[in-house]
Order: structure tokens, then C-alpha cells, then sequence
């Protein structure tokens, strides 16, 4: 149902009884009711605003006030007063563009209070929301920075809101409706990955990627197209998870001039802030001064996030309204679902995102439970014909039984990986391993090198996006937490890292990047690859015109960078990789996800798999499901409606 916010006032005026002062105000999608009385809104189970979402189908919260909200000196106070000690306090986020406020403690149920008496105390006597969250148990710079960050952008942010609000409720343009997509990167190849799905009323922008590739001319997606520009003509982008393949240029839009909402998972929001910075900062190790964008692109890309929740449906366009459902592939991973238009011109677009339709350590399987899909685009990484995986049980089986291999002979085992994902996987195998009990060995230290101890301390910090069973062996902490064993440690200095690589002990070393394009690996690969003890292993996706996909197909010796000058590395150390631990599914999984939507999509399109791979993939769903197929290539358009 199409409404603009002169009719959501109108339906609101005929719910809310005369007694009762608000106003309505847009928080981008989301309907806002700002009172002086938010506790008139909380009687009788929420009644009042349970019935107007349901009047006007969109999600609505209800807000304090600024008139009536206590000084933020006050708020530290009082709360450190009402919360009980034993609820073990240990932070207090103040949100003044949402009037929340956040308690960090070891114990939410005590700090909350029987029937949540003491949130509803603080709120009764400081006017502001509160919500009780566990501590976690590794505590995140990233998160704390992003927090400290938006409390001082505040006012900025309101405004944000509403300026996104007004432009997601305009009136309704005359024209008849009609949807295309167009291929912007990441169609027949893996990597800066770009969608734009354009209708007769808006312009949505789904991720906005680099290509891992020593190939400069082709890092960016194609931003040149007469389809992205202006930039201010985009109603939104939409990002489906972290890899620097989906987010590493997004800040390239905020350097020229793109101000509008940014829509993801608090995990993404959290881990891309962290990889871009990263991104920056491996740019400037390889390129001097060179890199596409500054801290302060970041900063504005962080500001106009939204942070969007599984499940949560919201108008991200006038015609265009989004849900995000858990991909299986990383923290926070998305598939993103667009309603686009209504009635009997509904089309309904799911973009799979990269998938993983297998429970793994981390997370559940992707989620396959959609009303309909009228059109599908979904990821090709592995839908050649010979790419099969072994399950999760027997990679983990193979790693465990190459660390016994290499620690028996006195080795070392250094293994690229991204510092997202993969790298707690490995970490929770090793773990596994390290504390079973058949394992008759001393536990060997394993080094963690970039950015995986801040990666893993953001998965630590979201645990609710894990799966059941990890997510309760983190909430309860202690030795159960397999992130806080004492075998994992960080290289925290390039001191640190040199004794690594010239300490003749056994030991395992976890670095980025993944695909071996730069980062503190290539250090272990200069000193070790030479060492007939040594074994390199790989875990994960290995791109075409990768260092990482030359050693796998035998390179002898690499060419390696030092001082300036260019020098051969001999490949003497064992290399190994092990399949399996992939976030992306295979063949047979990409078939079984396309198998359980139900009813069937009515066109599948391809994209993020090599030129081969996308075209072999495409045939086989045809083959199979009988459906309308597309591989189109980079700066094609398909019409869906």
C-alpha cells in the first residue's frame, strides 16, 4: 500500500485517541510517533501502535520528546543508581539522534528487573528508551568507535532521517510502471560486485565492491555508467554483507558526492567500517599515497547507515520496500528481498547475496523462506560442473589431521585467509582440536595477523547472529567461548611479526588477505615458502590473476616485492587446500537452494562466478527448473516488468 506522510498523519489522527500528544515524524522508512508521554503508547501491550501499523502496514516506534529528556550527565548517574550491582554494569551508549540509551552488562535479565521494572523506572524519571544487552565478551574498538561516532553526530543524523523519510514518501509519479536491472560488476567474474535495479520511480544500488586483482583498471565497478549518475538521482544502496568484494569502493560514492541511505545488518555496518579501513590502509603499504578514497569517506558512509535487522520489512524506495533475511555466508550476511510496486505490477526480486545453504561452525543455513520470488539473482562462485565441496565435518576433519601431520614433523602451518568468516571457522576447528581429547600433543600457539582479533571481537559482539549452539557457548563465556582460548594470540607490532617468522618453534598462523593480493601474509610466504617444513594452506575462494591461485596451480617461484625492487621467492613448503570451509555454497547446494523456493522463481539471472562458470551454471538451471535463465556480461539491462 502506497502512502505518502500526509496520509500516514491522517490514519495515525484516526487511531490515536485526542488525549494523547504526539507528532509523526520520519525515520527513513520507519514511522516515528515523538511524545511527551511515550508511556501512553506502552499500555495495554502497545495496543495503539499495533493498531496503526497494521492500518498502515509499515513499522512504527515510539519515541520520547526531546523536551522531556534528562540532561546525558543525569542519564550516567541514574542508571549506575537504579541497575543493581550484581547485574555486573560495565558500559552506557547514549543514541541522542534515536533518545536511546544502551546498558552494557554481564547479567541484562537483573539489570532489566522483574516485568522490566527497572527500564521502565529509568524511563519514568530520565524520558529516554532503554535497552539491557550482555557485555560482550570481547570488546570491539570498531563497535565502541562507531558508537562514540554517531552520539557526536547526533543532530546530523536526525535531520538524515527525515530527509530520507520525505524522499521515501513523495507522491506517486502518472507513469506506467516497469523494472530493469543492470549489471554495474560481478557478472561473469568474481569481485566488485554492483547492481542497479531502476524503475519508473526509483533507482536502488545493491553493494558496491572491489576486485581482488593486481589488475588496477579493474578494481572499481563500472561507476561511469550513464546509469549510476547522478549520484544524487539514487534513492538508496543496499549492501548484502562485508567482503571488500561487496564493500570496499563504497566510499568511493561518498568522496563524490552521494548522500543517501546506506542499508545493512549492524555486523556489516560494524565489519565494514573495520575492512575499509583496512582497505586503506594496505592501498597506501603497495600504491605510496594512492588510495580511492580517505577516513573521511568512511565516515560519511557510516553516518548515513540504517541499521536493519533479519526480518524486518521497511520502504526503502516510494515503490520499493526490502526485507533482509540471514545469508549463511558471513556475520551479518544478507539476502535482500524488494517488493517492487503493487498489485497486480507487484515483482517481487530476491538477490541471494553470497550464500552458504549449509550450517556451518558460525552461522545457519541461508534462508529460503520468501512469499514469492518472481525473479532470482544469485551467486555462480561454485556452480561449475566439478565443484563439489566436502561437508563441514570433513574439512574440519582434513585440518585437524594436517596440524597433527605438521606439528608431528616440528612445522609451521600459515594459512590466507579473510579476516571475516573464514578466519573464525579455522579458528573454532583449531579450537575443537586443541581440546579434544585424543589430541596427545601440546597445543601449539596460533598467531593471528591483520585484522581477524578485531573481526572475531565484532562476531563476539553480535551474538545473536550466530548460531544457536555458538552463540551460547560465547553468551556463557569462560573456556566454553572458543575466541577466548589461550592458544589464539595477536600480532600486534611488526616486531612481533619478525620473531614469528625467525622462531624455529612449531605454530600456526592465521593472516589476510585470503587471496594473498597484500597483507601481512605475503611476509610469512617470503620467509617460509622456502622451508620444506613449512605448509601452506589454503582455506577459501582463490580468484583468477591471484598470487593465492598461482601458488595452488604449483607456481616453483613467485615474484615478490622488497625495498623497491622486485625478487623471486622459491616455493619449496608443502601447499594444500582444503575445500569445505568455503562460505560460498557449491553446485549441489545452489541447486538445493534454488529447490526449496517455493513456488519456483520465474527468471534466474547469474552473477559472481568466472565467465565459464556463470554460463555452465545458467544452462543447468535451465536444464533442471525449467525456468527463464540470463549470464548476462557487466553493463548489459534486463527488463523484469
Amino acid at each position: 500500500m502506497r502512502l505518502t506522510l500526509s496520509e500516514i498523519k491522517k490514519k495515525a489522527k484516526e487511531v490515536i485517541p485526542d488525549g494523547i500528544p504526539y507528532t509523526v515524524e520520519l525515520e527513513a522508512g520507519t514511522i516515528a510517533l515523538i511524545t511527551p508521554t511515550p508511556g501512553a503508547f506502552s499500555e495495554k501491550g502497545n495496543a495503539l501502535t499495533v493498531k496503526l501499523a497494521k492500518a498502515i502496514r509499515r513499522r512504527i516506534v515510539v519515541r520520547p520528546d526531546p523536551s522531556i529528556l534528562s540532561k546525558e550527565e543525569d542519564v550516567m548517574s541514574t542508571v549506575k543508581e537504579v541497575i543493581p550491582e550484581e547485574a555486573g554494569l560495565t558500559n552506557i551508549w547514549i543514541d541522542p539522534a534515536l533518545s536511546e540509551v544502551t546498558i552494557e552488562c554481564h547479567d541484562p535479565s537483573t539489570a532489566i528487573g522483574s516485568k522490566g521494572s527497572n527500564l521502565v523506572e529509568l524511563r519514568d524519571r530520565l524520558g529516554w528508551l532503554f535497552r539491557a544487552e550482555r557485555s560482550p565478551a570481547i570488546e570491539s574498538k570498531t563497535l565502541n568507535n562507531i558508537r562514540r561516532y554517531r552520539r557526536e553526530t547526533a543532530s546530523e543524523r536526525r535531520d538524515l532521517f527525515r530527509k530520507f523519510g520525505s524522499r521515501i514518501y513523495r507522491p506517486k509519479r502518472s507513469s506506467a510502471p516497469w523494472v530493469r536491472l543492470t549489471a554495474l560488476g560481478s557478472y561473469r567474474e568474481v569481485g566488485r560486485a554492483m547492481h542497479m535495479v531502476t524503475t519508473n520511480e526509483s533507482r536502488v544500488l545493491v553493494d558496491c565492491g572491489a576486485k581482488p586483482t593486481t589488475n588496477r583498471s579493474e578494481i572499481q565497478p563500472f561507476f561511469d555508467a550513464p546509469e549510476l549518475l547522478p549520484l544524487d538521482n539514487i534513492d538508496a544502496v543496499i549492501i548484502t554483507h562485508a567482503h571488500v568484494d561487496h564493500i570496499g569502493m563504497l566510499p568511493v560514492l561518498f568522496k563524490f558526492g552521494y548522500r543517501g541511505p546506506v542499508y545493512c545488518t549492524p555486523p556489516t555496518r560494524d565489519l565494514m567500517a573495520l575492512l575499509q579501513q583496512d582497505y586503506i590502509k594496505v592501498s597506501r603499504m603497495e600504491h605510496g599515497d594512492e588510495s580511492p578514497y580517505s577516513i573521511a569517506d568512511i565516515e560519511m558512509c557510516i553516518k548515513h547507515v540504517i541499521d536493519i535487522e533479519y526480518g524486518q520489512k521497511i520502504d526503502v524506495a516510494p515503490d520499493v520496500k526490502m526485507t533482509m533475511e540471514n545469508a549463511g555466508h558471513i556475520l551479518g550476511s544478507s539476502s535482500v528481498y524488494l517488493e517492487i510496486g503493487e498489485d497486480k505490477n507487484l515483482h517481487r526480486l530476491l538477490f541471494s547475496g553470497d550464500i552458504k545453504y549449509e550450517k556451518s561452525w558460525l552461522f545457519d543455513a541461508a534462508t529460503v523462506r520468501f512469499p514469492r520470488v518472481d525473479s532470482l539473482v544469485i551467486e555462480s562462485t561454485y556452480g561449475g560442473r566439478s565443484s563439489f565441496q566436502p561437508t563441514r565435518q570433513e574439512a574440519t576433519a582434513e585440518l585437524q589431521d594436517l596440524i597433527r601431520r605438521t606439528l608431528a614433523r616440528g612445522g609451521k602451518i600459515f594459512c590466507p585467509v579473510f579476516a571475516v568468516g573464514r578466519s573464525q571457522e579455522v579458528m573454532v576447528a583449531i579450537d575443537q582440536l586443541f581440546k579434544s581429547e585424543d589430541f596427545t600433543s601440546d597445543p601449539c600457539t596460533v598467531w593471528l595477523d591483520g585484522m581477524i582479533a578485531e573481526a572475531t571481537a565484532i562476531h563476539a559482539s553480535h551474538p545473536n547472529f550466530l548460531n544457536r549452539d555458538l552463540r551460547q557457548q560465547v553468551l556463557r563465556g569462560g573456556d566454553e567461548n572458543p575466541f577466548n582460548s589461550p592458544w589464539f594470540r595477536t600480532v600486534d607490532s611488526r616486531e612481533r611479526r619478525e620473531q614469528i617468522v625467525l622462531d624455529p618453534s612449531p605454530c600456526i598462523v592465521l593472516a589476510t588477505s585470503g587471496m594473498m593480493t597484500g597483507g601481512p601474509i605475503l611476509h610469512y610466504l617470503q620467509h617460509w615458502a622456502p622451508n620444506d617444513r613449512a605448509t601452506l594452506a589454503f582455506v577459501g575462494y582463490q580468484a583468477s590473476n591471484t598470487l593465492g591461485r598461482r601458488l595452488q596451480e604449483g607456481y616453483s617461484e613467485v615474484p615478490m616485492a622488497q625495498d623497491g625492487h622486485t625478487m623471486m621467492v622459491d616455493v619449496k613448503c608443502d601447499i594444500v587446500t582444503i575445500d569445505g570451509f568455503s562460505g560460498h555454497s557449491d553446485r549441489r547446494q545452489l541447486l538445493d537452494y534454488v529447490n526449496a523456493l517455493n513456488p519456483k522463481p520465474r527468471r534466474i539471472i547469474c552473477h559472481h562466478g568466472d565467465d565459464t562458470v556463470c554460463n555452465e551454471f545458467r544452462k543447468t538451471l535451465t536444464e533442471t527448473f525449467k525456468v527463464r535463465t540470463a549470464a548476462p556480461q557487466n553493463l548489459e539491462s534486463i527488463r523484469l516488468l
